[in-house]
């Protein structure tokens, strides 16, 4: 099953235009340019890292930079073998296949991965029983380009046929706002510097969530009658919205205060606390843990999830309170 890419206008359409990323964005330059001057598939990429930094977005800019066509899909789409043998015989010389979740795509469709990224080819069976015969179908050259929250979670058998294998981080206040910028142009909305400053400081490290909340933003300053999205709208705007200043939403300070008061602030496991906050196991992994690790405000030991002193200075509790 083939899926359409979306067409976001927000997202840059060129390499020189992606915000933040330095060391990643300048090596991914590289590789393109190799690729362009020889005239073949670039190297199968594997993209990894928190939701919302880019991954698609990189993609697109790939079959962007390379003038090929972008085929998007995902693994949980992906149900069986047939699936992606259609969606791979369909594909021209050199396109990018982008397969966003990666991890979860079934065992055996990732196994028929396997010849079409080192030989381009498939091996299908056809029939069943004393019948069934193996087919061999030969492919033009393409790049593979997988997107990944989990690359733990990805089988070492496919995570070496990854050429590149490139980790996005969570961007700084100043790169979110340079994001916001450019957001707000392309939006028609003005937004003053220290009024961009302070969404990107609320964003959470999250270019995704930057634009989320400079749209937000942008309606409390029309339905106010103000042009410039200033520090004190934003400031205003985001409270409204339950962000603090330190980007954690209504979920992140929950999560904090239950390993607090209900576990004396830890150790506890992400199980027992996913049933308290009444959230997925899934859902704390990959959006709320890595932000508060990252912060500052949770550490992940042997034993299960612990708040941290700044946890505590952050709510206005007392530890050992």
């Amino acid at each position: 099953m083939e899926l359409a890419c979306p067409d976001d206008h927000i997202r840059p359409q060129r390499l020189e235009d992606f915000i933040g990323q330095e060391e990643l964005r300048a090596n991914l330059a590289v590789y393109l340019q190799a690729a362009r001057e020889r005239g073949q598939a670039m190297d199968h990429t594997l993209f990894y890292g928190n939701p919302g930094l880019g991954k698609t977005t990189l993609a697109r800019i790939m079959a962007s930079e390379l003038g090929v066509n972008l085929v998007c899909t995902s693994g949980p789409v992906l149900e069986r073998g047939g699936d992606l043998a259609a969606i791979l015989t369909n594909l021209a010389r050199n396109d990018i296949l982008f397969v966003d979740e990666i991890h979860r795509m079934p065992a055996a469709v990732e196994e028929i991965l396997y010849p079409a990224m080192e030989d381009y080819s498939l091996d299908l069976i056809i029939g069943q029983g004393p019948a069934a015969r193996t087919v061999k179908i030969d492919l033009e050259p393409f790049t593979l380009v997988g997107a990944t929250t989990r690359l733990g979670l990805l089988t070492s058998p496919l995570r070496d046929r990854f050429g590149a294998l490139l980790r996005l981080e969570f961007y700084s206040p100043e790169e979110l706002a340079r994001i916001v910028h450019r957001a707000s142009r392309i939006l028609q909305t003005r937004v003053d510097e220290e009024g961009a400053l302070e969404i990107g400081r609320r964003s959470r490290g999250t270019p995704r969530i930057a634009n989320r909340l400079l749209r937000r933003v942008r309606d409390f300053a029309a339905v106010q009658g103000r042009e410039v999205i200033s520090r004190d709208i934003a400031s205003q705007a985001l409270e409204r919205m339950d962000v603090d200043e330190h980007g954690l939403d209504q979920m992140d300070r929950k999560l904090l205060e239950v390993l607090i008061h209900h576990y004396g602030g830890g150790p506890a496991g992400v199980k027992t606390l996913a049933v308290a906050v009444g959230e997925e196991v899934r859902t704390i992994e990959d959006i709320y843990e890595p932000f508060l690790i990252q912060r500052g405000f949770l550490k992940r030991t042997p034993r299960g999830r612990v708040a941290t002193a700044r946890a505590y200075k952050h709510l206005g509790l007392l530890m050992g309170a």
